[in-house]
C-alpha cells in the first residue's frame, strides 16, 4: 500500500472510531440513566450498606435502596454494551494511529493532531488495562466522553496532512520521550476522572451520614474510599513514567536537538510544574497521610496543569517546542 492509501485509511478510521466512542458513551449514559430510574425503594435491613467517609472517617450502617431487578439488568446490559463498543472503537483507533504513522513514514506524533490521536489512544489503553482488574466500568462514561471530544476536536480543528519531521525531531529519543509522556498523560486523565467521581461520591456519603439519601445511580459507584485508592494506584503508575519521559529522556533529546539539556522553554517549565504537582500528591499521601478530598483536589489540579502543558502552551506560547505547529 502507498503512503497516500495509508493516509486515506487513517483519515477514514479515526472519525469512525470517534463515532463508535460516542455510541459507547451513549450506552454508558443509558446505564447511569437506568440507575437513576430504578426507584423501587423498599428499605431492607438485610441489604443495608456500610458507608465510609474518606479513608479514615467514621462508619455507619444505612439502609440500601432495593432496585428493581429488571432495571438493574438493563443497567448491567448497557454497561457491557458500552465496554464492548469501547473495545471496538479502541481497535479502530489503534489502526488509525498505526496507518497515520505508515503514511508519514515515522512515529505518528510530530504535531498536535498526531499527539492528540495518540494521547487519547493512551487514555483508552490505561482504562482498558485497569477496567477488569479494578472493576472500573463505572468510569466508562467519563473516559469515552474525553476520548470522543479529543478525537472530534483533533479531526475538525487540528488536522495536518502527514509529512516529514523537522530536523530537530529526528532522534530515537522522540519515540522514548513522547511515548512515555503520552502513556502517563493517559493515566493522569484516568486518575483525574476517578478523583472527580470520588468528590461526587464522598459528598453523597456525607449527606447520607447527615440523614439524607443517595441517588441510585451513585450507589452503583464503589465507595469513596475504594475510588481514592484506585486513583492513587493509577497515578502512582503514571508518575515514574512522566519522570522518566520529562526529566530524563526529554533533556537527553534536548541536548541532541539544541545542544543543551535544559533551557527553561515554556513547554519544559510547565512539564516540570506538572511533575511538581504530582510529586506533591504522592509525597503528601506517603508522609502526611493526605487522602480523600485533599488528595483528589491535588490530582485534579495536576491534570489541569498537564492539559495546559499539552494544549495551552502549544496554542498560546511560542518556544522551541512550537516547531511541530498545530
Amino acid at each position: 500500500m502507498s503512503e497516500e492509501t495509508f493516509a486515506h485509511v487513517s483519515n477514514l478510521v479515526i472519525p469512525t472510531a470517534t463515532v463508535i466512542y460516542v455510541l459507547a458513551m451513549v450506552a454508558h449514559a443509558m446505564e447511569w440513566a437506568t440507575g437513576r430510574a430504578a426507584k423501587g425503594s423498599k428499605v431492607s435491613v438485610e441489604q443495608s450498606a456500610e458507608v465510609l467517609v474518606g479513608s479514615g472517617g467514621a462508619a455507619t450502617v444505612v439502609p440500601a435502596i432495593e432496585q428493581d431487578n429488571s432495571e438493574t439488568d438493563k443497567a448491567a446490559a448497557a454497561s457491557r454494551i458500552g465496554l464492548l463498543l469501547t473495545w471496538f472503537a479502541f481497535v479502530l483507533h489503534a489502526a488509525g494511529v498505526l496507518t497515520r504513522g505508515l503514511a508519514a513514514g515515522r512515529v505518528p506524533w510530530g504535531n498536535m493532531y498526531e499527539f492528540s490521536i495518540t494521547s487519547s489512544l493512551a487514555v483508552a489503553v490505561v482504562y482498558l488495562a485497569f477496567v477488569h482488574r479494578y472493576k472500573m466500568q463505572w468510569l466508562g462514561l467519563g473516559v469515552t466522553l474525553v476520548i470522543a471530544a479529543v478525537l472530534g476536536l483533533a479531526t475538525l480543528l487540528l488536522y495536518t496532512p502527514a509529512g516529514p519531521l523537522v530536523p530537530a525531531l529526528h532522534s530515537y529519543w522522540l519515540v522514548i520521550h513522547v511515548s512515555a509522556a503520552a502513556i502517563s498523560g493517559g493515566a493522569f486523565t484516568v486518575g483525574a476522572l476517578i478523583s472527580i467521581l470520588y468528590l461526587v461520591k464522598s459528598r453523597a456519603e456525607r449527606r447520607v451520614l447527615a440523614g439524607g439519601t443517595m441517588s441510585p445511580s451513585l450507589k452503583r459507584l464503589p465507595s469513596a474510599e475504594a475510588m481514592d485508592g484506585t486513583a492513587y494506584k493509577v497515578l502512582a503508575f503514571a508518575f515514574p513514567l512522566w519522570t522518566f519521559g520529562v526529566l530524563v529522556a526529554g533533556p537527553i533529546w534536548a541536548e541532541y536537538a539544541w545542544g543543551r539539556y535544559w533551557g527553561w522553554d515554556p513547554k519544559e517549565v510547565w512539564a516540570l510544574v506538572t511533575w511538581v504537582v504530582y510529586a506533591a500528591y504522592l509525597h503528601a499521601r506517603a508522609t502526611a497521610g493526605w487522602r480523600g478530598r485533599p488528595a483528589a483536589t491535588i490530582a485534579i489540579v495536576g491534570w489541569l496543569v498537564f492539559l495546559f502543558d499539552f494544549v495551552g502552551v502549544n496554542l498560546l506560547v511560542s518556544g522551541l517546542h512550537s516547531y511541530a505547529g498545530v
